[in-house]
């Protein structure tokens, strides 16, 4: 099971993970900084390997950095569901390897600290505190078969190797 992080509309990059920090690429010193630069600065402290945020319209708006999706990793975000998210954040964490999902109705019916069950190939989503059952778009099978290698470039390396 996986805990909700609870966040607003409109988070962009710089909340995910302010400029102060980009001087690093590594996934774990990212995740030490997730989300200091929201309203829950104390998240990357209280998130554990596999919970989930969800969140409003417009998550991950702002400048295009790869540091984003790399920190919610980093911190160790399993999934992130939220109303829509900006383009190329949703692109990057593609790229990156973090599961994203846009499902409004499980976004109204999760609270913070709910414990949700995600299934990627169906786009099920389960609050399980509360029972309620949610439909998002399942994933295709190319995409998860990106995050399962641990992102593009790892897909990618994969793919060619099979090829030789």
């Amino acid at each position: 099971m996986s805990k909700a992080f609870v966040f607003g509309d409109d988070i962009d990059t710089d909340a995910i993970i302010p400029a102060t920090y980009l001087v690093t690429t590594d996934p774990k010193e990212l995740g030490a900084r997730a989300m200091a630069g929201s309203d829950q600065p104390d998240f990357a402290k209280q998130v554990a390997e596999g919970d989930v945020i969800v969140a409003g319209e417009n998550f991950g708006c702002g400048s295009s950095r790869e540091h984003a999706p790399l920190a919610l990793l980093g911190a160790g975000v399993s999934c992130v569901i939220a109303r829509s998210f900006a383009r190329i954040f949703y692109r990057n964490s593609i790229n990156i390897g973090l599961p994203v999902l846009e499902c409004p109705e499980a976004v109204d019916g999760i609270s913070a600290g709910d414990a949700v069950d995600v299934h990627l190939a169906t786009g099920s989503v389960v609050n399980t505190t509360t029972g309620q059952k949610f439909q998002a778009q399942p994933m295709p099978e190319f995409m998860r078969d990106i995050f399962d290698a641990g992102g593009l470039v790892e897909f990618a390396k994969q793919r060619l190797q099979s090829r030789e």
